[in-house]
């Protein structure tokens, strides 16, 4: 009889995991600045790619996380990291302005789609109550801590080397990812042989559970915030540092500001499901989508004044929006069966990043519609842009307190 396992440990080695995988996550957005100017890219076109990786994601996700059902979630994870390394590699070495680096973003996107959900699969099989709950949220908040690591090490290396050893960066850390998971984690829960009774990608039984549905729409209102911010963030520190006299206007240290802003996330998302837990899922969840949108809305407005201002109200903005993502995830898990969890974590991520990759779009869009990313109302009206579900929150909370109960 084997030990029982340890789900500290387990945690631990999948949040370790996570991390390298994301560590070409941000080289394109931490880059941006840079990119722009060598590639003479307007706005719309460095959204377009932003944007491009979560529609990588979005669309590999149904299959890749439904898979993890029926085979050993370990194997879909592994193969992700294995395309996100060679997607890394060849932007290195082949991505020459927008059409390749639309090719290559959208590559390291479908990596990420076989690995943030199917990685969480794999943690929550073994781990049941709330020790669950808790899993999941460490989980989660280990995106922050790799996307501020990728923001760290790749603008590092691009202000000091040039931007392809950024993405070199990127496309190593995924294959030491797919080791330590193929090592040393179980095998997924999967369905006995014959116990199918949906097809693949026929996700009518998720649509169904009423249980599962409001976490779905609060995951894409709660990502068109984050991933429009996370994708500009850089290239809004860098404006706000040319108009400040004190700041540093280099892209390493604008980069250095967006790392710190991220690592506020995993905190806030481990204290929001805390809080979610003693004082309810839905009240966290829309207390905190409100408070993020309304101050969304005001940061552009803040361009001018002195850098440190910008730099605490991000912090403040980013902290705001992690509060409600461990709750929306660990709500979802905890409302699924588990011989769906990977069917429903597949509907969850689809559709939350498919507003991830509309939200850099639509910001690179307002902003040159607007007068460009030299114009302070631009950037305004940019980031009211994404913090606008925020806003309209209380409404739909309302909604959600009035619909029928199962």
């Amino acid at each position: 009889m084997s030990a029982p396992r340890s789900a500290v440990r387990d945690t631990a080695l999948m949040v370790a995991a996570e991390s390298f995988s994301m560590t070409g996550f941000a080289a394109y957005t931490t880059l941006l600045p840079l990119l722009m100017k060598e590639w003479g890219l307007n706005n719309s076109e460095a959204g377009f790619i932003g944007g491009i990786y979560y529609a990588g994601y979005m669309l590999a996700v149904p299959a890749l996380t439904s898979l993890t059902d029926r085979i050993d979630s370990r194997r879909v994870y592994a193969a992700a990291c294995l395309v996100s390394s060679l997607a890394a590699l060849g932007f290195a070495l082949l991505a020459e302005g927008l059409w390749s680096a639309l090719v290559f973003q959208f590559l390291i996107g479908v990596g990420l789609g076989g690995t943030y959900m199917p990685g969480l699969k794999t943690l929550t099989d073994h781990i049941e109550g709330k020790g669950q709950s808790r899993s999941v949220a460490f989980y989660t908040a280990g995106f922050g801590v790799g996307s501020s690591l990728s923001i760290i090490v790749c603008g590092a290396l691009g202000a000091a080397f040039g931007w392809q050893w950024a993405f070199v960066y990127g496309a190593v850390g995924p294959l030491v990812a797919a080791a330590l998971v193929m090592l040393y984690m179980p095998r997924g829960r999967v369905r006995a042989a014959g116990a199918h009774p949906h097809a693949l990608l026929d996700f009518r039984p998720v649509l169904a559970n009423r249980k599962t549905v409001p976490y779905i729409v609060g995951y894409a209102a709660h990502n068109y915030e984050l991933f429009g911010q996370r994708s500009w963030m850089v290239a809004f520190l860098v404006f706000c540092s040319a108009l400040d006299a004190g700041g540093a206007a280099a892209l390493a240290g604008a980069a250095t500001l967006a790392a710190f802003v991220n690592l506020l996330g995993p905190p806030g998302s481990i204290l929001g499901n805390e809080l979610a837990l003693r004082w309810g899922r839905s009240r966290v969840i829309f207390t905190f989508m409100t408070l993020s949108g309304l101050v969304a809305c005001g940061l552009g407005l803040l361009a001018g004044q002195p850098l440190w201002i910008v730099f605490a109200v991000m912090c403040v903005h980013y902290a705001l929006m992690l509060f409600d993502s461990a709750a929306l995830t660990g709500g979802l898990v905890a409302a699924t069966p588990p011989e769906m969890r990977g069917a429903t974590m597949a509907v969850y991520s689809f559709i939350g990043f498919a507003t991830a990759f509309l939200a850099p779009l639509v910001f690179g869009v307002v902003l040159d519609l607007a007068g460009g990313n030299q114009d302070r109302i631009a950037w305004t009206l940019a980031f009211a842009s994404i913090g606008i579900f925020g806003v309209f929150a209380p409404v739909a909370r309302a909604i959600y307190l009035r619909r029928p109960r199962a």
